[in-house]
């Protein structure tokens, strides 16, 4: 059976180098990224120079020695994103947000009201530059994989339709990196062996296959090489945790580093969890050590939290736990922090004052636990009017300063490709 191609997926280009330029003219046609101590988005006039996410900004500037390089601006990226999501709710109720740039669509039934496919994707494309100011890349095909390789065909700023019947006419002459799940480590195994294009894939004895990817992972890129993904769009179910996580070079676990990367995770997912109306009962950290290796510790409490002091110390705790658990380790190359056990936040009903017990903070109708909520509260309010960067922690500003903020986790595709 021809399936019709009914599936959108839309990726705005260059979404916070874009986002940035369209808030700074200045930046415009210029090679510019968005970073720190590590670059998280590079414009397309950067990328010719080799700037990519994920480098060292000193070696992007190597490369690149015009480039700009700016901080991000997450309460930007978040409106502008939910600007554009909006412009694509419009056109369908079956959406699904895979980050805060991408999304697909099944456009089924819309067809009364907007026309085909094909002019759907337009009359989108058309709205987000008219209305927002960005471009977006869009593939329309007949299963969520393709639709997302025709994306990335399409790109920067470009619509590719993939009719039906000739799914493997396109397909076939592709490289083989652009099927869903083949990273790095997976396209070096394949084209070592002479599978560099997804025909090749798709023509593989399975045998071989099993032997260079795994049994599993040899189905189902097999499968998808040959078009057959019967996954539909469907709603993503409720979020059961929030977490945040800092990346950096190999460095000592001082008290000094744990303190103002932990402060800075643990305001981050506390704010979040406010801004939903969400507390959670189980704190957990990653602490990841050189060579890849990681360890993960929890605690749950008695009540939910999402308070920033409380996560805060919690996570501190738990993060001391772990490294004493391993005595043999000497440096770590990342932090996260996470809540979990989430449910709405409830009404607290204040102490009263009657001496009995410990004023424990985590209890939220504690003294000092309903200290912790008031400040978090004014924080809060500051932030909505003058901005993240108007308020803060004492334990968090330098960590700002060389970690990836958790905000661009939040903006990172579920759907990644692993090895």
């Amino acid at each position: 059976m021809v399936r019709e191609p009914t599936i959108l997926h839309a990726d705005l280009d260059a979404f916070y180098a874009s986002v940035e330029q369209l808030l700074d003219p200045g930046l415009r046609d210029r090679p510019m990224a968005v970073g720190g101590n590590v670059i998280l988005a590079a414009s397309y006039e950067a990328k010719p120079f080799g700037v990519a996410s994920g480098m060292a900004t000193w070696r992007a500037l190597e490369r690149c020695p015009g480039l700009i390089v700016v901080p991000g601006r997450f309460e930007e990226y978040l409106r502008i994103s939910r600007e554009v999501m909006a412009i694509l709710g419009d056109h369908t109720p079956a959406i699904h947000q895979l980050s805060i740039d991408e999304a697909f669509l099944d456009v089924r039934g819309s067809e009364r009201l907007f026309g085909t496919p094909t002019q759907i994707a337009r009359h989108i494309r058309h709205r987000v530059a008219t209305e927002v100011g960005l471009a977006v890349s869009i593939g329309v095909a007949s299963t969520k994989h393709l639709a997302k390789i025709a994306s990335q065909v399409a790109k920067p700023d470009g619509l590719l339709v993939v009719p039906a019947g000739e799914e493997r006419a396109f397909l076939d002459p592709l490289p083989v990196r652009l099927i869903w799940g083949v990273g790095p480590v997976t396209e070096e195994r394949l084209t070592g062996a002479g599978i560099r294009t997804i025909g090749d894939l798709a023509r593989a004895e399975p045998e071989r296959l099993s032997s260079l990817v795994g049994t599993e992972n040899s189905h189902r890129l097999a499968a998808l090489s040959r078009n057959d993904d019967p996954r539909r769009i469907t709603t993503p179910p409720r979020q059961r945790s929030l977490g945040a996580q800092s990346a950096f070079p190999r460095a000592e676990p001082s008290d000094r580093l744990i303190a103002e990367t932990v402060g800075h995770l643990a305001d981050r997912v506390s704010s979040r969890l406010r801004e939903k109306g969400l507390a959670g009962r189980t704190v957990s950290v990653r602490v990841r050590f050189p060579r890849m290796r990681s360890v993960t510790r929890s605690l749950t409490m008695d009540e939910p939290v999402c308070t920033t002091l409380s996560v805060s110390e919690i996570a501190r705790s738990l993060v001391r736990q772990a490294l004493t658990d391993n005595p043999g380790e000497h440096l770590i190359t990342l932090l996260g922090v996470s809540v979990s056990g989430l449910d709405q936040e409830a009404p607290v009903q204040t102490e009263l004052p009657l001496g009995i017990g410990r004023d424990d903070p985590q209890r939220a109708g504690s003294a000092r636990g309903t200290a912790r909520r008031e400040v978090d509260r004014s924080i809060d309010a500051v932030r909505h009017r003058f901005g993240r960067g108007a308020v803060g922690y004492a334990s968090a500003p330098q960590a700002k300063e060389w970690s990836v903020p958790d905000a661009f986790r939040d903006l990172a595709q579920r759907d990644r490709r692993t090895d």
